[in-house]
């Protein structure tokens, strides 16, 4: 069951944004996610917009379905142009899922053909696309290469097949070496994308795991802890008791191994759970979403940010073809987001990027506060004073493992 949609204003059928949505995008870079809904099973712990490649017909289905997702993009050509938004070559497109890869690959190369065709892409454009491990060859990847795609995300999750069958996980962790290699020999780039906290876990299992990873020499290593969403077949597993899950204190000490070994191998952390050899290695489509850029998300479920106005799409893949079909924006609902609300977001996500946030974008009394989350090793002293330069709210590691709390103090 993948999570609800979020309570907001109804979305007008032609997708029409407020004039407003065009002041200052000229400074705002323009990134494209584009959602790609099957995968080959649907694993326990996953609550996204997902369903198996067989279980959809009509314009729904695995055949007929970047059609469908290049006519929303015509739309998103039209909307923005009626709304007055400059043109602007896209900075990065980003296919996730699901498992994009399940897509023949002329298919894929279909998508980003139809953005640069729309937008044009930058010169220096960052293309993704997510992968499992057992959904690529190398022919495939030299394909996608081929196209235009610059980077690929390989969803490993682990090394530890006791672990991969905890999650579902289908793919045999040996051959994430392949991949990698494969990818790399294809002039891609490479990111692994790991959870840890997974139910049995040791920590010895994720050391391995990490070790696994970092073996392979890629320059870019995604770590997230498991969230068991309600809905999900996990969450009932844990409920009945069939699965214990690990406590804070666990998955705090395996983050901080996880920052030891990158950080050791030459990887530094970026953003709360993304570390990168360098700044050139990091996700830039990912940096967009923090810095606030625009970015239009295609396909069923997905999220849309422009100017300020934010919008998410019918969740079921025949209800969002079936408005596309009839010349309907398949957008569910919106908000245009406040003054209030932007200043919100911008501190939520700031302080989450090594970057950090500046003193300045915080009001008088959060700045009063970041001295007490300094004295608390929550944020770095010298990032705070000045000492390389403008003042910035800079998560020490503690502070990574408490950024809610640091959230909470800058925005009480």
């Amino acid at each position: 069951m993948s999570p609800a949609l979020p309570e907001g204003d109804p979305a007008p059928p032609d997708g029409a944004l407020p004039a407003a949505a065009a002041d200052g995008a000229a400074t705002r870079a323009l990134g494209v996610y584009l959602h790609v809904p099957f995968c080959a099973v649907r694993c326990g712990y996953c609550d996204f917009n997902t369903y198996t490649a067989t279980e959809l017909g009509g314009g729904a289905s695995l055949a007929a379905y970047a059609g469908t997702a290049l006519g929303e993009l015509a739309l998103a050509d039209r909307v923005l142009r009626a709304a007055g938004l400059p043109s602007r070559p896209v900075a990065t497109v980003f296919v996730g899922g699901g498992t994009p890869t399940l897509l023949p690959v002329d298919d894929l190369a279909r998508l980003l053909d139809g953005v640069r065709t729309t937008w044009g892409l930058a010169p220096d454009a960052e293309v993704t696309t997510e992968a499992n491990p057992d959904s690529v060859t190398p022919d495939g990847l030299a394909r996608l290469a081929a196209a235009g795609f610059t980077r690929v995300s390989f969803g490993m999750q682990s090394a530890v097949p006791h672990v991969l069958r905890t999650l579902e996980r289908t793919h045999d962790p040996a051959r994430v070496p392949d991949v990698v290699r494969w990818a790399c020999d294809a002039g891609l780039r490479v990111s692994l994308d790991l959870i840890y906290g997974t139910p049995g876990e040791s920590l010895d299992d994720w050391r391995r795991s990490l070790d696994v990873a970092l073996a392979t020499g890629v320059d870019h290593v995604s770590a997230y802890a498991l969230v068991v969403e309600p809905g999900t077949r996990m969450a009932v597993q844990v409920r009945r008791g069939e699965l214990t899950l690990p406590d804070e204190d666990d998955q705090a000490t395996k983050y901080e191994l996880a920052d030891d070994l990158l950080t050791a191998a030459g990887l530094h952390w970026y953003e709360v759970s993304n570390w990168a050899r360098t700044p050139a290695d990091a996700s830039r489509h990912n940096l967009g979403y923090w810095r606030g850029d625009d970015w239009w998300g295609i396909g069923p479920g997905a999220h849309s940010h422009v100017g300020g106005v934010r919008w998410w799409n019918v969740k079921h893949p025949r209800a969002y073809a079936d408005r596309l079909a009839r010349g309907l924006s398949p957008a569910a609902g919106r908000e245009v987001l406040d003054a209030g609300t932007v200043a919100l977001e911008r501190v939520m996500l700031g302080v989450r990027i090594a970057q950090g946030l500046p003193l300045d974008d915080l009001a008088a009394p959060a700045r009063t506060a970041v001295a007490g989350l300094v004295a608390d090793g929550l944020v770095d002293p010298r990032a705070a004073l000045g000492a390389d330069g403008p003042r910035r709210v800079v998560l020490t590691r503690r502070g990574r493992l408490l950024a809610d709390t640091v959230v909470r103090a800058l925005t009480a």
